[in-house]
């Protein structure tokens, strides 16, 4: 019997994100801004606050869309950056001891040499879980070839 080829490694740096999620965030992002400003310039009775209100919420709602479109996870040769939605943590690979994307979670998880996780969002099964596990599956190849873990004495 024959061994099972492994896929080879994505050369560094590489740049993990969820895809589709982000390409329908900004869809989403830019029709609901298009049509709360048509609204706004189509309803005559409105006075001039209430139609820059009506953008200003569109600017809002498109605001937050765009900031759950952040995450990803960046391979570098020197480590892996997390960029979530709101913080950005830059890790040794010595300081990644295991990513982990079980069944039913909603991004990985990696595990850290000080005992903490860290979520990673920017790999999340969402609506491209093939995606996801591919890329979580690199991402720990990735991982297990450069941290500071013998995996060949096993």
């Amino acid at each position: 019997m024959s061994a099972v080829p492994q896929p080879s490694l994505p050369s560094l740096p590489v740049t993990f994100r969820p895809t589709r999620t982000r390409v329908v965030l900004y869809a989403v992002a830019v029709a609901q801004l298009a049509a709360l400003t048509a609204i706004a310039l189509a309803l005559p009775e409105l006075s001039g606050g209430e139609r820059l209100s009506f953008i200003v919420t569109g600017l809002l709602v498109g605001s937050v869309l765009l900031l759950l479109s952040r995450p990803k996870v960046v391979a570098r040769q020197e480590g892996v950056t997390v960029v979530n939605l709101t913080t950005k943590r830059e890790l040794a690979w010595a300081q990644v001891v295991r990513v982990n994307l079980r069944p039913g979670d909603p991004w990985v998880h990696l595990d850290l040499a000080d005992g903490t996780s860290l979520p990673a969002m920017g790999i999340q099964p969402g609506i491209g879980r093939d995606q996801a596990v591919r890329d979580a599956r690199a991402l720990r190849d990735l991982t297990e070839k450069h941290g500071v873990l013998d995996h060949t004495a096993r």
